[in-house]
């Protein structure tokens, strides 16, 4: 009980401490398709964080225990992808919504003159990072990713078939945003229920409320949410040429995208490191926020 409410206090008091520089690091940039929307802090190399997919999410609510402490390093954005947190409306039809986000990072950076960055990636936001580094590999001098799928995951041997239990909970809260929901929703994404705070999931229901066309047009786009039949194979031969140095982070507790798909990787990826954290679900970066941070650190710099 006691390491459990010491983990409730140190997330709280990292979310209280960042809280005050929300507001502060908030911007907006016009590309040719979308209107972004990010933070940014700090100095140094580009460091640009990408969320996953769920109801609510956003760039800070999927790194604002990270923020702060990697921005004493390098120069930080987290981006909202379109569809998401406070950037435009994203109507996916006709569109694959993973080669959007490709599209949304390469204009993001474009748009900001960053012409090579570390990416970072959490889940959704991890895809966009790998699938950035297999297509346009000249943009990326890091790939990290936490909890990503791997382009193809139906091959997977050992998972089984069909949705994970996080997904289908995602979806579920995609229907019916209630607050029932959104406490399964964030319940399923971390393994220690400590961090299942009553105060992020207030957050992450207040983020998807705020713009319910964000809500309705990802269930439109669900249908075209593969990476099949749009350069699978392309992106699998990307990955296997690069040397680009590749961090692949897995919590072993994942109930949305199981730790087989970051093994996948792993076994593609010349350049690449696995690393599987125990006691951990699909939020690494925010259940293990410390380790994570030194291990992000350690290895960019090194």
């Amino acid at each position: 009980m006691h390491t459990i409410v010491a983990a409730r206090n140190r997330f709280l008091l990292i979310e209280d401490c960042m809280m005050s520089t929300e507001a502060q690091t908030s911007q907006y940039i016009d590309t040719p398709r979308w209107r972004l929307h990010y933070h940014v802090a700090g100095e140094g190399h580009p460091l640009i964080m990408l969320h996953g997919s769920g109801p609510g999410a956003s760039g800070w609510s999927n790194f604002n225990p990270n923020f702060a402490k990697l921005a004493q390093r390098y120069k930080v954005y987290l981006l909202d992808f379109p569809g998401w947190g406070k950037s435009s409306e994203y109507d996916p039809t006709g569109e694959n919504r993973f080669l959007a986000n490709v599209e949304a990072t390469r204009l993001f950076m474009d748009g900001l003159g960053i012409e090579k960055a570390a990416l970072v990636g959490n889940s959704m936001g991890g895809l966009a990072a790998l699938m950035m580094t297999a297509l346009h590999n000249d943009r990326v001098t890091h790939c990290i990713t936490m909890g990503a799928p791997a382009p193809g995951g139906p091959q997977l041997f050992f998972q089984p078939g069909g949705p994970t239990e996080g997904l289908k909970i995602l979806f579920a809260t995609y229907a019916d945003p209630s607050p029932e929901n959104f406490r399964r929703l964030v319940n399923v994404m971390v393994f220690d229920p400590a961090y299942a705070t009553d105060e992020l999931v207030n957050q992450r229901s207040a983020n998807a409320l705020a713009n319910p066309a964000h809500l309705s047009n990802f269930l439109k786009g669900a249908a075209a949410m593969n990476i099949d039949g749009l350069g699978q194979d392309e992106v699998f031969a990307g990955l296997a040429r690069t040397t680009t140095p590749s961090l692949l982070i897995h919590g072993r507790d994942d109930r949305t995208v199981g730790v087989e798909h970051s093994m996948r990787l792993a076994g593609v990826m010349p350049n690449s490191s696995l690393i599987v954290f125990n006691r951990c679900g699909h939020w690494a970066q925010l259940e293990h926020a410390d380790r994570f941070n030194a291990m992000l650190a350690a290895f960019i710099d090194a």
